[in-house]
């Protein structure tokens, strides 16, 4: 493709409310797949990445990008794997927490697969890949660099960058299908991305899992929402680790890199059982126990055996 011949595409967002309308997904599928082959000007990729998030994005769309990103990105199967989404703009307020509750997810035959890269506008917070890049990960987590896995989106980092705004690869990088994992467990932060979510990846993941956790993270720092959907059927629960007597107090402050290291190294009581919570949490969502409680317990019993 031109930068002459994508003109049309790029009205179809960049005219005004009047004459903008939504791309079919076939339409959607040229544009990206001109995108990541640089066939197109950066100004013209700026302009249409603000136009489609101006103008709103449907599914129809989001399902069309997410069929070239297939295409591009370095797929490496990870049996008995659950793919974590995460937000690329990072977190701001509290420290991550899965690193630490993959060590009480040792012995469950249980696979993490993480992803991360670049800091994404717009939130600059700290970022997974910072965390991963500094911490000694146990052996159950792998992690997996967008410059490796997606360099063709990884590419688009610096206009990204520059345009300084959230845009609607914001959305959809959270889960990428890279180690082909039959279960994803993914971030929310406001209700409608709940429902778009479902939409989006329902089809992909034979059991998602939406968590309305810490600044949009799969995390869970107080109480919270989580949609289940597994065999097209949508189900929620309520979970709360006040109800297990976990005390956390949730920062308001922002925190820095070197801090959310301190607290991963050097945990707190505190901390440490809300880590052990998210373990049991996602022992429960996975069906490994029968119970949030359930699994506290059985990661007491595994742990107090493997240390005697």
């Amino acid at each position: 493709m031109t930068s002459r011949e994508f003109l049309p595409y790029l009205k179809c967002v960049g005219t005004g409310p009047k004459r903008n309308r939504d791309l079919t997904k076939e339409e959607m599928k040229i544009v990206i797949r001109a995108f990541l082959k640089q066939e197109v000007l950066p100004e013209q990729v700026a302009a249409f990445m603000l136009g489609w998030r101006v103008k709103g994005e449907s599914i129809e769309e989001f399902s069309g990008a997410l069929e070239v990103f297939d295409e591009f990105v370095q797929h490496s199967p990870l049996a008995n794997s659950i793919e974590f989404g995460y937000p690329y703009d990072g977190k701001i307020k509290n420290p991550y927490i899965l690193p630490l509750a993959a060590e009480y997810l040792q012995g469950f035959d249980i696979n993490l697969s993480l992803h991360g890269g670049l800091l994404q506008p717009a939130k600059e917070g700290t970022t997974l890949k910072e965390i991963c890049d500094n911490t000694p990960l146990e052996n159950n987590i792998y992690y997996y660099d967008r410059s490796e896995y997606f360099p063709e989106l990884y590419a688009f980092s610096e206009i990204r960058d520059r345009l300084g705004l959230r845009s609607s690869f914001n959305t959809i990088e959270k889960l990428i299908g890279i180690t082909q994992s039959d279960t994803a467990i993914i971030g929310a932060f406001h209700k409608p991305f709940v429902d778009k979510y479902i939409k989006l990846y329902k089809d992909r993941y034979k059991k998602l899992i939406i968590i309305k956790g810490n600044e949009g993270t799969p995390e869970i720092f107080s109480k919270c929402a989580v949609t289940i959907v597994e065999n097209n059927e949508v189900s929620e629960i309520k979970v709360d680790p006040k109800a297990y007597g976990i005390e956390y107090k949730k920062s308001t402050e922002r925190i820095s890199l070197k801090d959310s290291l301190e607290q991963l190294h050097n945990p707190s009581e505190a901390f440490r059982e809300l880590a052990k919570f998210n373990a049991a949490v996602i022992l429960f969502l996975v069906n490994k126990v029968e119970s949030i409680e359930a699994g506290l317990l059985a990661i007491s019993d595994y742990h107090t055996t493997a240390l005697s």
